[in-house]
């Protein structure tokens, strides 16, 4: 915070395992990532650049050690992951991953349905040189899991080797945890936050509203992923009480009148 000032919430500090905010960087410049790592550095825990981003965005290299030398952790989007398995190029991915100086690995499955077996077995094996996080969750609308279908992939995950799971929701945050309108699918949440520690899933929450929500819902230390870069400092002072949205959340009763 740049003043003292009473009344808000104490936030973890970095490195943390509450309180993450994961930003998406479908393509920022060298310059751009400079910006935003000037404001963002110590509010940005990890840096995922955006599904196949990073194969065609100029100086990619340079930008990751931009973004580490930053503070904040990059990593390939899951969906370059799948690209490599589809393709039969597991290795191949392992080797790209060491030549861009990456120390965390996404695996999924949200545009290529895969066996779950198959999955777990790339997340132990990945696990052994990188740190992992999954996400669990189709990017398509007709594939639909049950609240117990997903809670059992996100043990399943977790005990192979995930240091976090990711709860998909697509950067237009319509799909997976929310419904079609952007509203949170509750009774979804609900199960997760009951059989999952929260500390270890990161909700997707691309949209203020959801933003809001999970902040009402879970507090403001709650793990959210797939924020705009443009975005970081809104969504600190939302977990800060200090806008609208969240304006009365973190007041002691006698001051909400």
């Amino acid at each position: 915070m740049n003043i003292d000032f009473p009344y808000l919430p104490e936030r973890s500090s970095k490195p943390r395992d509450s309180g993450l905010t994961m930003v998406m960087d479908k393509g920022l410049s060298l310059r751009e990532a400079e910006d935003l790592m000037s404001v963002g550095s110590g509010l940005i825990d990890y840096l995922k650049l955006g599904f196949g981003t990073s194969l065609v965005t100029p100086g990619v290299k340079d930008k990751i050690s931009l973004y580490k030398e930053a503070g904040a952790v990059p990593y390939l989007g899951g969906t370059l992951f799948e690209a490599y398995i589809i393709r039969g190029l597991f290795d191949e991915y392992m080797k790209l991953m060491d030549s861009l100086g990456l120390e965390m690995a996404e695996v999924s499955d949200g545009s290529y349905e895969m066996e779950q077996s198959d999955k777990i077995r790339y997340i132990s094996e990945m696990a052994k040189n990188f740190t992992v996080i999954s996400e669990v969750g189709s990017k398509k609308k007709d594939v639909i899991y049950t609240p117990d279908e997903w809670v059992q992939m996100m043990k399943a995950e977790l005990n192979a080797g995930s240091v976090k799971v990711i709860a998909e929701a697509r950067e237009s945050g319509t799909t997976g945890i929310y419904n079609d309108d952007g509203s949170a699918n509750y009774e979804l949440i609900e199960a997760i936050a009951e059989h999952i520690k929260l500390d270890n899933v990161l909700w997707e929450a691309p949209i203020k509203s959801q933003q809001v929500w999970f902040i009402k819902h879970f507090g403001h230390d709650v793990n959210l992923g797939n924020i705009a870069p443009n975005e970081i400092i809104a969504l600190e002072a939302l977990r800060n009480g200090l806008r609208g949205d969240t304006f009365f959340q973190f007041l002691p009763d006698g001051l909400k009148g």
